[in-house]
């Protein structure tokens, strides 16, 4: 994952190519349909999130799932902690996703929060921001899990950055299939002409034109 640190810092998001083998994304995909993979669903329109559906895992997680997430935790977590230290925060993370979950579960942050997304005709994500306690993670991971180029039109990742005293600036993210996005759940610290300043940030995904449109949400703290 050579470039990550730098492409995070420089454009606030880094993708990683090819990710997840088109196989294991259609066996992902089709886990929709396993009801004893989850244990809550969410139809988005009902809440004012936008149009779609969602559903988060239960534990235990699908190894496919489980390794996603302790393999990207153990190459954000320095990118964490020095973003901790750039915009002067206390603490840090840990070094392996088991003793993070650990302080997670301490404070009550119990349940699992990956997901997989469902899209078709119509559906959009609005922008917004995955916090489900007072302890937050700084950086998350989409995997796409459909073919952009025959399953679906439309649906482009996005990425807006609220930055202070000026306008936002938003971003299109192109992803193939397996391709991840990697980006911060809430905001990320910006260089400045005094140091460091954080800026706030928001993804979504725009409107679906048409197909059906399947990723994969690796949060990696846990919801109270």
């Amino acid at each position: 994952m050579s470039g990550l640190g730098e492409s995070l810092d420089e454009l606030g998001h880094a993708v990683l190519p090819g990710l997840v083998g088109a196989a294991d994304c259609a066996v992902l995909a089709a886990r929709w349909d396993d009801e004893g993979a989850f244990r809550k669903r969410v139809v988005m329109q009902q809440h004012g999130f936008g149009r779609g559906e969602y559903r988060y895992f239960s534990y235990p997680l699908p190894p496919l799932v489980q390794a996603l997430r302790v393999s990207l935790y153990a190459e954000l977590a320095p990118i964490a902690n020095r973003w901790r230290g750039e915009l002067r925060l206390p603490g840090d993370f840990p070094a392996t996703l088991d003793a993070y979950l650990e302080k997670c579960h301490s404070q009550g942050q119990t349940k699992p929060t990956p997901l997989v997304l469902r899209y078709e005709r119509g559906d959009f994500n609005c922008l917004h921001q995955d916090l489900y306690g007072p302890l937050v993670f700084p950086l998350q991971a989409t995997v796409l899990l459909s073919d952009p180029a025959r399953d679906f039109a439309g649906g482009e990742f996005l990425l807006v950055e609220q930055r202070p005293r000026a306008q936002s600036r938003g971003e299109v993210v192109p992803l193939g299939r397996g391709d991840a996005v990697v980006f911060p759940v809430r905001e990320r610290p910006r260089r400045g002409v005094r140091g460091f300043h954080r800026v706030q940030m928001r993804h979504g995904v725009s409107r679906i034109r048409s197909g059906l449109r399947f990723s994969l949400g690796i949060i990696f703290h846990d919801a109270g």
